[in-house]
């Protein structure tokens, strides 16, 4: 098994048997750098195998096209998660990545700096797949107190994904 994870390192995978390849992506990446590495991957090795399905996750892209979406029209983006969330982490960055000058990741509304938000006008808010919507409610509800909030939320897609539980759950 070998990591790769920019472009670069692509140009210094030496293997034996170029045949013989396939690869797997993290669930929590940036969906674009992914995409560029498999893009990489599939010029220099053109029999590489990929997954058979979407290994990004659902809930990570439809974050990111999201946080796309607003970035350019926000001052500033918070990002709800946890600091040693990969997804969290990256919707911070694709925020910056995507025209927005300030983006900060918090766990909960008292980790808000808010002399960080001083004259931001526009803010744009967002959370990490496993952020509980509680915390979503806090930060806007902190927001609320402090200044006169309007919300425009921005859905770009229907997250309505039901897993099944195994059977021998289900009894239970």
């Amino acid at each position: 098994m070998l990591l790769v994870e920019t472009v670069e390192d692509v140009a210094k995978i030496a293997v034996e048997d170029e045949a013989h390849l396939a690869f797997c992506t993290q669930t929590t990446l940036s969906v674009d750098d992914t995409s560029l590495v498999v893009e990489a991957l599939q010029k220099r090795f053109p029999a590489i195998k990929g997954p058979h399905k979407e290994d990004i996750c659902y809930a990570t892209t439809n974050r990111q096209e999201a946080v796309k979406a607003i970035a350019p029209r926000s001052d500033a983006v918070i990002v709800i998660g946890a600091p040693n969330s990969s997804n969290s982490n990256r919707l911070v960055e694709v925020a910056l990545n995507y025209g927005c000058p300030k983006s900060l990741l918090v766990q909960r509304a008292a980790d808000i700096d808010w002399v960080w938000l001083e004259g931001v006008n526009t803010l744009g808010i967002t959370a990490g797949a496993s952020a509980p919507d509680v915390l979503i409610d806090e930060v806007i509800e902190a927001l609320r107190t402090r200044y006169d909030v309007s919300l425009e939320e921005v859905t770009l897609a229907q997250e309505n994904v039901h897993f099944k539980l195994p059977k021998s759950l289900e009894a239970a």
